[in-house]
């Protein structure tokens, strides 16, 4: 900022350098608002410079330097009813407005919007992220926002931006149809469409949101504990050879007996319970093929006596069938593993064999 009087109290060089950052408008002080003709004003670009007379809105300037004189006044020359040239001082306040981007803004929703999910059903959702701000009016913003204040920062207007980028959120996010699960992968579409629902909003304040962002949508903390469960039985597989897993990687680290102990029996009970899940556990991931069934045992064996020549093996069924037939009878000699001797058909376990079998019938009288 620049200080040049002449003449004492009249102010040869208007301008202003700014170095904060943040301060997007800011009154040049002056002595009595006196300017004197033929002052200069200097502009720089990401500038403009509006006059004020008698609260009065007159003239902008953009950047470039300006001799103040009346063919580049024209508001203020039909406003002081100049008709020719002049060369006392004149008054006026001059405000400087910064129009570059006044870069990552933050905004985030204060309460959870609820929402419905073709999925989940009615949701909780919590967003934030970040956005960029810049005067695309200077005049307008004047007029709309700043009035008399003599510096006025981006957190000045920046409380009601966020008002207007949440409650449009809310109103995408409601009519999206998008499931919660998929709007990581469209959050760039989802900022378009907020960008372009607030646009005419913060155009009313001479404004524009030149870059906007959506850097997280999110759930509830109990609901995110859930999916976390969800994904991991999902990652799990087959739940019986991941607790077989499990429990044999613990066994295998060094530790106490105790702490083997432990695992061990953590993941039998995580066996046991991956057993009984029913129908949640099948439609998770499917189950083990159970093992085939053992071979039946083979049975007794037996040899026949017959005129001095031995038969067999038979097995007890095909034994069963000749004590039927007649071709065994109770005093055929026979003779199986783990017996002392050759004997008669009805002094072993064959007897039961002729139980159905009716005795030789008694001689004829």
């Amino acid at each position: 900022m620049v200080f040049d009087f002449l003449k004492g109290e009249f102010i040869d060089v208007i301008d202003w350098t700014d170095d904060t950052r943040d301060t997007m408008v800011w009154r040049f002080e002056r002595r009595g608002n006196a300017i004197k003709y033929g002052a200069k004003l200097t502009v720089r670009e990401g500038q403009a410079a509006v006059f004020i007379h008698e609260g009065q809105l007159a003239d902008v300037f953009g950047p470039g330097l300006y001799m103040l004189e009346t063919n580049n006044m024209p508001v203020m020359t039909t406003l002081q009813h100049w008709d020719h040239g002049f060369n006392s001082p004149f008054k006026a306040e001059v405000y400087f407005i910064s129009t570059t981007r006044f870069n990552d803004l933050k905004w985030g929703t204060k309460n959870p919007i609820m929402a419905r999910d073709p999925e989940f059903g009615p949701v909780r959702l919590r967003a934030f992220g970040s956005y960029a701000m810049r005067v695309s009016d200077p005049a307008k913003f004047m007029q709309e926002i700043v009035g008399t204040d003599g510096e006025f920062t981006a957190d000045e207007i920046s409380f009601q931006i966020r008002n207007i980028i949440v409650q449009e959120f809310s109103r995408v996010i409601a009519s999206a149809g998008i499931p919660v699960l998929d709007m990581a992968a469209n959050t760039a579409d989802l900022a378009k469409l907020i960008t372009t629902a607030i646009a005419p909003q913060v155009g009313e304040y001479g404004l524009t949101l030149p870059e906007f962002y959506i850097e997280n949508i999110s759930l509830p903390e109990e609901v995110e504990k859930a999916l976390d469960k969800r994904t991991s039985v999902g990652i799990a597989g087959d739940l019986n050879k991941y607790m077989q897993f499990s429990a044999a990687e613990a066994m295998g680290k060094p530790g106490s007996a105790g702490d083997a102990m432990t695992a061990g029996m953590g993941a039998a009970m995580g066996m046991a319970m991956a057993q009984n899940m029913g129908p949640w556990g099948a439609n998770t991931a499917p189950s083990a093929a159970a093992p085939p069934p053992p071979p039946p045992p083979v049975g007794r064996q037996w040899h026949l006596a017959d005129n001095g020549a031995t038969k067999g093996p038979f097995s007890e069924p095909d034994l069963a069938t000749m004590a039927a037939n007649g071709s065994l009878t109770r005093a055929t000699q026979v003779w199986s593993a783990g017996m002392d001797g050759w004997k008669p058909a009805a002094e072993t376990e064959l007897s039961r064999l002729f139980a159905q079998v009716p005795p030789p019938p008694p001689p004829g009288a």
